[in-house]
């Protein structure tokens, strides 16, 4: 019995070990880590997921109240699936060392040399770990973007498996792409600070699959569903604006000018875009609304992603203002095209994200970050075409992944709720639960 539990010991010693290693890829022990640096982007983690239960309340005060935990789970369980996903796999899909540019190998699976000290090729100043748990919270707030789209109508337990298999085989890729050590699109030379492409151009383009495969609500079209919580949805974006300086400046992944200067334009871009909003919305309804101010200043912040470690406080300002006319516009113009993207994950997410990302070859400058590059208006026309073909190779990927897994998803488990479930509500048909009991 002894040698036995020796024996198992032994086992799960050898099992756990490479997963808790301090050695790091390589990584030299001695590799100096700055307490300063360290704090900062572990606040800044906790800053992002805190962007999640935000996103959950913004989208939940947007449905009808029938569905308001179902929307809400459907962020908030991002926070266990996909953070268990990265641990396991997707981190090292990502990040890991790179297959030919378009991938990361299993090496690091289940945090395999994923240790605690740096990782000189990503952030040469913070523990490998950190740098990996900031970067989760990226992967698990990107998919919970899509439930806006075909809020109020997917069973759950499909929804898991698709959000499981959208992560494997979209974010993760796209993310190497853009971010990982030897991705073509990096090798290319695009610039995407914060995730334009990763996370906002991505997720939107999916659910724009999404929505067409699905298909709309019942009764779409035909009765007034306005939302029913407005006060839960303007807390949520309150909080998505808060979680955003973790975000776009965490990603400096330094305590220093260009995570101020991102934390900075963040700010502005997104108070720019909830003016632009406004303005075109009074304008043309004669009457500026509390949700237009909310889905303005995510219209900037998601402007902005791409381009906070780039640009400049004009070049912010700019980018705000338009990106918050240009999102009004594409909303309003949803029902032209008839599709029920029911909390406007296509005209906020994709319209900003891609105005986002060609806008950061416009106006990045070397003056704010040296290790970017110069946009057209300082003289680099080439930089505007490299953002063009990571935006076109988001879409197109994202676009044409996303539609097979969905397809073979309905075929086989089916993606819909039925009928009587859809109009009795998802909160009792999906969880047995309801939000308000009065």
């Amino acid at each position: 019995m002894k040698k036995y539990l020796i024996k198992t010991s032994l086992f799960f010693t050898a099992m756990l070990t490479p997963a808790i290693a301090f050695a790091d890829n390589g990584a030299a022990a001695t590799q100096k880590i700055s307490a300063g640096d360290t704090a900062f982007v572990l606040v800044a983690t906790a800053l992002v997921m805190l962007m999640t239960p935000g996103l959950a309340l913004f989208y939940g005060g947007m449905v009808r109240k029938k569905n308001v935990l179902a929307t809400m789970m459907q962020s908030f369980i991002m926070l266990g699936l996909i953070s268990i996903q990265w641990v396991l796999w997707g981190y090292s899909l990502a990040f890991g060392p790179d297959i030919h540019g378009i991938i990361g190998s299993l090496s690091w699976f289940g945090l395999n040399h994923v240790g605690l000290v740096p990782d000189p090729a990503y952030a040469p100043t913070i523990p490998h770990q950190a740098f990996m748990i900031f970067q989760m919270m990226f992967a698990v707030i990107t998919p919970g973007l899509i439930t806006g789209a075909f809020a109020e109508r997917m069973k759950f337990s499909t929804f898991l498996v698709f959000i499981l298999l959208w992560a494997t085989f979209v974010y993760d890729p796209i993310a190497h792409w853009v971010w990982g050590t030897g991705g073509w699109i990096h090798n290319l030379g695009a610039l995407d600070f914060a995730g334009g492409t990763v996370v906002h151009i991505s997720s939107a383009i999916s659910a724009l699959a999404a929505v067409l495969i699905i298909g709309k609500r019942h009764n779409y079209g035909k009765e007034h569903n306005p939302p029913h919580n407005l006060t839960m949805t303007i807390v949520g974006a309150a909080l998505l604006w808060f979680g955003w300086f973790g975000f776009n400046a965490g990603s400096a992944l330094s305590a220093g000018a260009l995570a101020t200067s991102a934390f900075v334009v963040t700010n502005i871009a997104a108070a720019a875009a909830t003016l632009g909003w406004l303005f075109v919305e009074w304008m043309k309804n004669g009457k500026p609304t509390m949700l237009g101010a909310a889905s303005g200043s995510v219209a900037g912040l998601v402007a902005i992603t791409p381009a906070s470690g780039f640009v400049g406080p004009i070049a912010a300002v700019i980018i705000g203002f338009v990106a918050g006319m240009l999102c009004y516009y594409a909303v309003s113009l949803k029902p032209r095209f008839g599709y029920d993207d029911a909390l406007d994950v296509v005209g906020v997410h994709g319209v900003g994200g891609t105005f986002g990302a060609l806008a950061t070859g416009l106006f990045a400058s070397v003056a704010v970050n040296a290790a970017g590059a110069n946009g057209l208006f300082y003289g680099n026309p080439k930089q505007l075409l490299i953002q063009l073909i990571a935006v076109a190779a988001t879409i197109v990927y994202g676009f044409i992944v996303t539609f097979i897994i969905l397809k073979v998803l309905d075929a086989t488990m089916g993606l819909r709720v039925t009928q009587e479930e859809e109009v009795m509500g998802l909160d009792i048909t999906q969880h047995g639960e309801e939000g308000y009991t009065m």
